[in-house]
């Protein structure tokens, strides 16, 4: 039984009826495909760097400088992982909270990518940071300081990571339960073993929802955090993107990201797997994407408003020119495409509508951490290096190579039949 129902069942009552759930199963295509090994190829490029990373230093192998303590591997990797990964938290919401079982199908995808996102946004947290063997320190109570706003995003990243992997162990618990059969004298522990999993799967099923809950208000604080992390910078952004309300502003627009991001990834899925696309399932979902975007944009164009800054959009500058591009594709022409029900049904209209949010959130983080940063003393504007690249197209290589190991080995996606 799915966790989605044991929730919805102890929630309103046994009594009621269980919802159908598809039945997932690990996909049976072959691993090592031409393009998995074109990932490979790319994966150890951007490993050669990082390692030259970790050797030399960030000098010998990025263009940050004293000015620039930040580049792509925080606008990109970081800031835009995190923000694409919401799809984990807004999914488990839908489902576990708002009990919309119809959608129970997209779940497990959504979770492993919210899964792999964090951790991978971890790994080049790490990549970036000075001294990243001191990453630990936020994991030791006497290191707190409830003042710091990159506090609460590092604090509960770590906290929404664990959470993810306890919430992904009931698909690891499905994959080798029934399955355990240790070599030699070992096999007389199979039964022992076996009941172990038994117990350990019903007692994820019991306190499942606990963890469900703590995820989506972990999400909540730290995508909001991320926003007031450049609140402090007033003197160093541009009026476009700088304002007192900006972390509202992340968690509506990741918020708004989320769904796009389900459908953006299965619609991939289905085509390079050579799966029929689940589009009974994503477009209902589409939905309820123009209603959020309107909320974010109402809240971007109000905050204009209210602080005076129409001016800067018509300045004609470059940065007036890259914000309109980032509303004007990225929140009004997908609004606009996901309002007519016969484009929601055109698998070409739903794929470009979600694949243009999804640009328009990496958009937005990047321009709030690149192009509206100015600092007061730069010398010259800062650019990536090609290790830098290197690095972050690595990490999203690693990324999609995770995605399709682990949707091999544990149930993720939805048996083929049944899709």
């Amino acid at each position: 039984m799915s966790q989605a129902t044991l929730i919805s069942k102890r929630h309103r009552g046994a009594a009621s009826p269980a919802p159908a759930h598809p039945e997932a199963a690990p996909v049976p295509n072959r691993l090592l495909t031409p393009g998995v090994k074109v990932l490979l190829g790319i994966m150890a490029i951007g490993l050669s760097f990082a390692l030259a990373r970790f050797v030399s230093g960030l000098s010998a192998v990025t263009h940050l400088t004293d000015q620039y303590p930040w580049g792509i591997w925080i606008a990109v990797d970081v800031a835009t992982g995190v923000a694409l990964a919401a799809g984990g938290f807004t999914t488990a919401a839908l489902v576990h909270i708002f009990h919309k079982e119809h959608y129970e199908v997209v779940v497990r995808p959504a979770l492993l990518t919210a899964l792999l996102g964090y951790t991978f946004v971890v790994l080049g947290l790490l990549v970036d940071l000075g001294r990243y063997y001191n990453v630990w320190h936020p994991m030791v109570p006497s290191m707190w300081s409830g003042h710091s706003v990159l506090f609460e995003v590092g604090i509960c990243v770590m906290f929404y990571l664990t959470v993810l992997y306890i919430e992904f162990l009931p698909l690891v618990l499905e994959r080798i339960r029934g399955r355990v059969n240790l070599p030699g004298g070992l096999s007389r522990l199979n039964r022992a073993v076996e009941t172990g999993l038994a117990l350990a799967d019903r007692t994820l099923g019991r306190v499942i929802w606990i963890f469900v809950v703590l995820g989506v208000v972990l999400s909540c604080l730290h995508q909001s955090s991320l926003g007031g992390l450049m609140v402090l910078a007033q003197t160093k952004m541009h009026p476009l993107w700088w304002t007192p309300i900006l972390p509202l502003l992340f968690l509506l627009s990741a918020v708004a990201v989320g769904f796009p991001m389900v459908i953006f990834e299965s619609m991939i899925a289905s085509r390079a797997l050579g799966r029929k696309s689940e589009l009974h399932i994503l477009s209902p979902l589409a939905r309820i994407i123009p209603v959020i975007l309107f909320v974010y944009l109402a809240f971007k164009l109000g905050d204009l408003t209210l602080r005076n800054a129409w001016g800067y959009v018509l300045e004609g500058s470059v940065q007036s020119w890259v914000f309109l591009i980032e509303i004007g594709l990225g929140v009004v022409t997908p609004m606009i495409l996901l309002t007519r029900d016969r484009w929601r049904r055109s698998p070409p209209v739903l794929f470009t509508a979600a694949t243009l949010v999804v640009a328009g959130v990496a958009m937005n983080r990047i321009d709030v951490f690149l192009v509206a940063y100015r600092p007061l003393y730069a010398d010259k504007p800062y650019f990536p290096s090609i290790g830098e690249i290197a690095v972050t197209v690595g990490l999203i290589a690693g990324l999609v190579f995770m995605y399709r190991v682990l949707i091999t080995l544990f149930p993720v996606l939805p048996r083929e039949e049944e899709a």
